[in-house]
């Protein structure tokens, strides 16, 4: 039997290609930036524009959300809690108002330029679930 003398070169660029291969995940899910979604207005009004800024440091994620409040104001929270496994994000979000707190589970899947998942949260007694996708935010030009 005949064997070719690309063969030992062919195995090698094969198993190059399997090793970049098995680490471009940890590449593709960097969520570092800032990312944009809106969601409904109330009563019918206009959709809010919630806007999130995060920062990675290894597996660990750190930042803030920021949503529309009453009369206009853009309310900030830290973020607490935030992971990064791959291609999937967590992180917690609580707010306090008028002495009730509200805390709001954030997951998703990062790819470049979004972040598709849900939150879970608690508002008397009663569960809720919502789908979010965030946008990654164009870097703004400077001339």
């Amino acid at each position: 039997m005949h064997t070719s003398p690309l063969r030992p070169f062919i195995k090698l660029l094969a198993c190059a290609a399997i090793g970049v291969a098995s680490l471009l995940p940890a590449f593709a899910a960097d969520p570092s930036g800032t990312w944009t979604w809106s969601t409904p207005g109330r009563n019918g009004g206009p959709d809010r524009t919630n806007t999130l800024t995060l920062k990675i440091e290894g597996e660990k994620v750190t930042g803030k959300v920021a949503s529309p409040g009453r009369g206009g104001q853009a309310m900030e929270s830290e973020i607490s809690g935030g992971k990064l496994m791959g291609e999937d994000l967590t992180f917690v979000v609580s707010r306090e108002y008028n002495g009730n707190k509200f805390v709001a589970n954030y997951s998703g899947k990062v790819t470049a330029d979004s972040i598709k998942g849900k939150i879970e949260s608690e508002r008397g007694g009663q569960k809720q679930s919502r789908d979010w996708e965030a946008k990654r935010a164009m870097a703004k030009k400077t001339e």
